[in-house]
């Protein structure tokens, strides 16, 4: 009742934080294996008649309850694990085209050594690079102003002092409908949050926006912190968080007013950093394209979602790691079922053959001898993917988020059938060969 109530706590101040889910779901663990424990012990404690093999396969189960809880528990973290870290996997190409997605909805990303000072959206501007307007149509351009400094993502281990800075003009709203929002400080627009960056802050600090691995883990911040910087002349200004968007192809850089921008760092003219929404059919062809054009800029183009499984590559590695851990956990417990499994067979070897005396066939019995073990493996499942669903809750309806469900099935289904054999096997030994001496003993 204890863990009952603390789960619900959670869930009732968690909002989206995944740590309040995944502790839920964890308390909800223990909720199931202690519900667990309270059901065999009234099957234990039941006078009533068991009208059918299963049923009597089923209460039998709490014969030896410190041995089936221990089963139940095994599989039920097995599964929890398995299950809870396999939905906060990643995949890149998972609504790669949506504009709440990771991409922004963009196809291609590109970056360049030299600003680029044309308008890459006008016709003057692509002329003077060399690119047609067959090759361009359908073609929009998001060009961002740069600033290196350190890279605040995960590919960078360090903690980030003085971050990279994108610039975006705020009065053509550009960014509007890209990217999702999971935070934002009060007063941005129904939808969105890119609006929070056009007022200037009371205090003169220099709104910014950033993903949310940039903002919460490489620099340690929240919306509504602040962060001391220095300008290119030395001078100190702060930059104030107003919005996390989740996990995308800006992560390592705070987004800024572009007024802001040139304010502070007024060398650092041009754009380098360049967002292209095309169709998906010429994605290819144009990332080509835009490479031969702006060679000269020193430019690397790259397909959107391909930047953004750079960085899903670190946090994936890590879930494969623990997944593995999972995985082992479940094969201790379908190891620890099949013993469970083989020492109760042996100790009622009395009772089956006094069954078998009385007029039960030797397919009955071995019903009811998987009846009773497929009782703990149900328990088990049932009570660690309820978990693991409470437990994962916000990453299953974040962007982007990729549920591993063949894998998880294949998993589950390897262990339902080797619970099942293990089953199978110990009623089958167990009803073969002469039963006259267990008989005799009984």
């Amino acid at each position: 009742m204890a863990c009952l109530a603390g789960a619900l706590i959670l869930l009732s101040l968690a909002g989206r934080s995944p740590a309040a889910f995944f502790g839920a779901g964890a308390l909800l663990l223990i909720t199931g294996i202690a519900l667990a424990h309270l059901l065999l012990l009234r099957l234990a404690g039941t006078t009533q008649v068991a009208r059918s093999l299963a049923a009597f396969g089923i209460r039998a189960a709490a014969r030896r309850r410190g041995r089936t809880l221990t089963v139940v528990a095994v599989l039920a973290s097995g599964i929890f694990m398995v299950v809870s870290v396999g939905a906060f996997r990643e995949d890149p190409l998972r609504h790669a085209r949506e504009r709440t997605s990771g991409t922004g909805g963009f196809a291609l990303f590109g970056r360049s050594a030299l600003p680029v000072y044309e308008d890459l959206n006008t016709r003057q501007g692509r002329k003077a690079l060399g690119l047609s307007t067959e090759s361009m149509r359908g073609v929009r351009c998001v060009p961002l102003r740069f600033k290196e400094g350190d890279e605040a993502s995960c590919l960078n281990l360090n903690r980030a002092q003085q971050p990279q800075f994108l610039g975006v003009g705020v009065q053509e709203a550009p960014l509007n409908g890209a990217f999702s929002f999971i935070e934002t400080r009060k007063g941005a627009l129904l939808g969105s949050g890119w609006d929070l960056l056009d007022p200037r802050e009371p205090d003169g600090a220099v709104p910014a926006v950033g993903d949310e691995g940039t903002v919460r883990w490489a620099l340690g911040k929240g919306v509504g912190d602040t962060l001391d910087c220095t300008d290119e002349r030395g001078n100190p200004f702060r930059v104030r968080i107003v919005g996390m968007i989740a996990d995308s192809i800006l992560q390592g850089s705070l987004v800024i007013p572009e007024e802001a921008f040139i304010a502070h760092f007024p060398s650092a003219g041009g754009y380098r950093v360049f967002l292209w929404d095309a169709p998906s059919e010429k994605a290819g062809e144009l990332a080509g394209t835009l490479s031969a054009a702006l060679q000269e800029r020193g430019s690397e183009i790259v397909p959107a979602w391909r930047r953004l499984a750079e960085f899903q590559a670190v946090e994936n590695s890590y879930l494969s790691i623990f997944q593995t851990l999972g995985g082992l956990g479940l094969l201790l417990g379908s190891v620890g079922l099949g013993i469970v499994v083989a020492r109760n067979v042996i100790e009622r070897r009395n009772e089956l053959a006094l069954l078998r005396a009385v007029g039960f066939s030797p397919s009955s019995i071995r019903r009811l001898v998987v009846s009773e073990h497929w009782c703990m493996i149900a328990l088990g499942v049932g009570i660690g993917g309820t978990a693991a669903v409470i437990a994962v809750l916000p990453s299953l309806l974040k962007p982007g988020a990729h549920v591993a469900g063949a894998e998880t099935g294949l998993t589950i289904g390897a262990l339902a059938a080797a619970g099942a054999a293990w089953s199978w096997l110990a009623a089958w030994a167990a009803t073969r060969g002469p039963l006259m001496d267990a008989l005799r003993n009984e």
